[in-house]
């Protein structure tokens, strides 16, 4: 049987930054993907100054904003900046880059490799192109899998608070990031239009305990044709997003840990899951390193509970929806709120 320090089930960003920073301290590890082809995801695509663009350099995005677009019911504002505010990606390439970065530290990387069953010190993996089974022994254990967690599941973790994205990428050209809030038709969801280099990302995204996919997608498609976009036709893709935290390390030796959705620490209020995916995941590894202070972490954890409270109160109808969404874009407007106060990241740093 094989035998790695640090098995860590998912390739997506969090999975992927926690086998980089334990492969550069000395760690075996294996990262395990079900997919053939790591970063493919149902994502916007958008990341933030704050969370992540100033922090990669040598990562090239599709476009940058200095100016974002906010519409509410009643008003609307544009938010500017002396840097670009919020730019879009493309996952796959995002995926790709930060795959070789894990290998280069000297992390094992298998695709379509699914794990079916979790056990106190083993884990059995199916080959999913030959159908073979086989186990393989660790010490600690990573679920970084996203908002249906397999390493959740086994841990016994329940998932309660769970938002729902939808996203249509349409070929064509926008010059303006644009953000609307419509209570009358999200709650305390919201559309957005991101213009990548040559596509355009148009979606929504509201708490899955108020609409169905089904209903989300109609009232999203009513809304699309009243900014003009026509998108009966066009491909849809749907995503669950976790923010349901309840804590990041768990089993019996403390040698079970959670990421990125999987842990629950995307942002119930927009979405936003590339960066406290990336943080969870550093700091997993230099929990496991020894190291107990995390900064980083620790300010994810307090933006995302107090994003939780403000879903609570705006979720319990549309017209306190309503008075929050035009407060915020009020504030915004008169500069009283900046675009910082709804991210993750705030004005927070993490390491490179």
């Amino acid at each position: 049987m094989e035998f790695f320090d640090i098995v860590i089930i998912g390739a997506g960003p969090a999975g992927l930054a926690c086998a980089k920073e334990a492969g550069k301290r000395g760690y075996s590890v294996l990262v395990l993907e079900r997919n053939g082809q790591i970063g493919r995801k149902v994502c916007a695509g958008g990341i933030t100054w704050n969370g992540l663009m100033r922090h990669m350099p040598g990562f090239a995005t599709e476009r940058d904003f200095a100016k974002q677009h906010l519409f509410s019911r009643y008003q609307s504002c544009c938010i500017e900046a002396d840097h670009p505010i919020v730019a879009t990606l493309n996952r796959e390439h995002l995926g790709r880059s930060m795959a070789e970065q894990a290998q280069e530290a000297g992390a094992v990387i298998r695709t379509e490799e699914q794990a079916l069953q979790i056990g106190a010190e083993k884990i059995t993996v199916r080959e999913r192109k030959t159908g073979r089974d086989y186990s393989v022994a660790f010490k600690y254990l990573v679920g970084a899998d996203g908002s249906s967690s397999l390493v959740r599941r086994y841990l016994g973790q329940p998932v309660k608070h769970i938002g729902l994205g939808l996203n249509f990428q349409i070929r064509g050209r926008a010059e303006k990031m644009e953000w609307h809030l419509r209570p009358d038709l999200f709650v305390n969801g919201y559309a957005w239009i991101f213009p990548h280099q040559n596509t355009i990302s148009i979606g929504a995204y509201a708490d899955r305990s108020i609409f169905s996919p089904t209903e989300l997608k109609r009232r999203f498609l009513v809304w699309a044709k009243a900014q003009g976009y026509g998108l009966e036709q066009e491909r849809c893709t749907a995503g669950y997003i976790n923010y349901d935290y309840r804590g990041y390390r768990f089993g019996s030796d403390n040698n079970i840990f959670l990421t990125g959705d999987a842990a629950g620490l995307a942002s119930g209020l927009t979405g936003e899951g590339i960066y406290p995916a990336i943080v969870s995941g550093i700091a997993v590894a230099e929990e496991i390193a020894g190291c107990k202070d995390h900064p980083e972490l620790e300010a994810v954890i307090k933006s995302q509970r107090m994003q939780r409270r403000i879903l609570d109160i705006s979720g319990r109808g549309q017209v306190l929806a309503t008075l929050l969404s035009e407060a915020m874009t009020l504030g915004m407007r008169s500069k009283i709120l900046k675009f910082d106060t709804v991210e993750m990241a705030g004005t927070s740093s993490i390491k490179k």
